[in-house]
């Protein structure tokens, strides 16, 4: 009897798609998500903020998200009022927990910040928030 598996993807940029759900200051590519053909219990993807932007504030539902920082500074807000912060840098991972209003934003003037992004399903949830959820 022989074994059959799946075969491996390789997904390049030209294809990556950037029809996925978006928050306002940022751009989200997938390159590794259903309408790509690509069956997975997860997603990944590219993210970027340009500079001096910042994100609207947003959560991902019921999906935990790992990122890797490829490049740039990113200021991380997030809680029930936006009363925390951190700054991640290129090397860095983070974690969100799932259900966690956050958002990024981009304190330089000259370079975007750019992440790795993999969602613990395979459709990204993207629940934008109004801006007046924090004071």
């Amino acid at each position: 009897m022989v074994t059959t598996y799946p075969p491996v993807r390789i997904v390049s940029p030209p294809e990556f798609d950037e029809g996925t759900a978006q928050t306002s200051g940022s751009v989200r590519l997938a390159a590794i998500a259903p309408q790509l053909g690509i069956e997975s219990a997860l997603w990944g993807g590219l993210f970027e903020v340009k500079p001096g932007a910042r994100t609207g504030i947003h959560h991902h539902g019921e999906q935990q998200t790992i990122a890797y920082v490829l490049s740039g500074i990113c200021e991380i807000r997030w809680g029930a009022r936006g009363e925390y912060a951190a700054n991640a840098t290129a090397g860095d991972f983070i974690h969100v927990p799932a259900f966690l209003p956050h958002m990024e934003i981009n304190s330089s003037d000259a370079e975007p910040f750019r992440w790795v992004v993999v969602r613990s399903t395979s459709t990204p949830i993207v629940v934008n928030l109004p801006d007046d959820t924090w004071p």
